[in-house]
């Protein structure tokens, strides 16, 4: 009986996304599967990247305020619609998008659609409800503050992009908090949360024309107009290696470097180099190198964050202080090693399959297939299947590893150690 049913599950097929554009100009995106939980939700292309100098913070801020009454509905209605059947709901910010999406039991669909066309179009913002979360989010603040491991990440960025609309963490300072009045909220609303700025995106078993349908009816008030906002390219700055003092007891390390954008043709190749050298795998060449042979780290890792006019390479690792210079030394060794030594044809197939396996295993959680698909049709207009993205992996070349390598090899530097 086991091995008949691995033989079913080898001939499932790989669900494929319907994706169209609503009349109102919004995108939609949705994979119809058997499921008894379903997911429906929005992403908006308008990020911390986007906000006007001295409002820093406000993306982030209005995502959390969008729960917090509507025209229609106050704070704790909007936290019970869901929470009523067993279903949540989720938000994030990212530089460059926001996402509001629902988890939720199957038969619920109709109820998180008009909740979350509720949020994304009637939300007013009431003043009493922004001071509770002013302080949240101070408080949140101070947590970064209090954390290395992760404020190191958006010290880099700060510094890498400075000068430029990526140069601000997403939370943005404390001191523009007063600034997020129910006014400023509704201004961000109004501009940005508009259908050609915005993809919905749906997984569960319900047929996707039908979801469509839903969609569009009851988004009906939601701004039709609004083209992509306006986005300058982050100028290239000189590479930079900077040791900043914190009260930590380790050191906290990124080294980064450009990379093209999520539109380059490189982008398998990046995302493939990345997971050779610090992928989640513990033989990547990093986590050899700085853990396993040496036991100079706890982890390493490496991350390619391709964004829509510029990307960023960067590899992290904490350690301790007196190891920082020695770990330093092995990330940019293996940097030039990648850059100068061609992989074999056999070392090249295993790396391959590796990233694949890991792709087909990431590719087993609904929640991430369908907010990966989301993004995609933001920004593509189409969502590639597992298969179309595998070919592309497969055509990658030796070639192309050592060019994508090759950008690493002049990196910036920063590191957040103990005084």
């Amino acid at each position: 009986m086991a091995g008949a049913g691995n033989r079913r599950n080898s001939c499932m097929k790989e669900p494929r996304a319907t994706t169209l554009v609503l009349p109102c100009g919004m995108r939609f995106a949705a994979v119809q599967a058997p499921a008894a939980v379903e997911y429906f939700g929005i992403t908006v292309s308008a990020g911390s990247r986007d906000e006007a100098p001295g409002l820093h913070g406000l993306a982030h801020f209005v995502e959390h305020t969008v729960f917090k009454g509507t025209t229609h509905r106050r704070a704790c209605h909007i936290n019970g619609r869901m929470e009523a059947v067993g279903g949540d709901l989720n938000a994030f910010t990212t530089k460059e998008e926001t996402t509001i999406y629902s988890v939720f039991p199957r038969g619920n669909l109709g109820r998180a659609i008009e909740l979350i066309a509720d949020l994304a179009t009637h939300s007013v913002f009431p003043e009493r409800e922004l001071a509770k979360e002013r302080e949240v989010i101070s408080d949140e603040i101070d947590s970064y503050l209090d954390s290395p491991a992760e404020a190191v990440f958006d010290d880099f960025e700060d510094r890498f992009f400075a000068g430029s609309q990526l140069g601000h963490n997403i939370l943005g300072p404390a001191v523009n908090l007063p600034r997020f009045t129910p006014e400023a909220c509704r201004g961000w609303l109004a501009g940005c949360y508009t259908a050609p700025r915005t993809a919905a995106f749906y997984h569960g078993p319900a047929n996707p024309a039908r979801v469509a349908e839903l969609v569009e009816r009851r988004f009906a008030a939601y701004p039709a107009q609004g083209e992509r906002l306006a986005r300058v390219a982050p100028s290239a700055l000189p590479p930079f290696r900077e040791l900043k003092e914190t009260d930590s007891h380790q050191t906290h390390t990124i080294i980064g470097a450009s990379v093209p954008s999520v539109y380059s043709d490189e982008r398998y190749a990046i995302g493939l180099a990345a997971n050779i050298l610090g992928g989640p795998g513990m033989n990547s060449r990093l986590n050899v190198a700085l853990r396993e042979r040496r036991g100079l780290v706890y982890s390493v890792e490496a991350s390619a964050n391709l964004m829509t006019d510029c990307g960023l390479f960067a590899v992290y690792y904490g350690c301790d202080p007196d190891d920082n210079d020695r770990c330093r030394e092995l990330v940019l060794a293996e940097f030039d090693r990648m850059a100068r030594e061609p992989m074999t044809p056999r070392a090249l197939a295993a790396a391959k399959k590796q990233y694949l396996g890991q792709l087909r295993v990431s590719g087993d959680s609904s929640e991430q297939n369908i907010l990966s698909a989301a993004r995609s049709m933001l920004y593509f207009g189409s969502v590639a299947s597992l298969a179309a993205q595998a070919a592309r992996v497969e055509a990658v070349t030796a070639d192309d590893i050592l060019r994508a390598a090759g950008r690493l090899t002049t990196p910036s530097i920063l590191s957040l150690g103990p005084k």
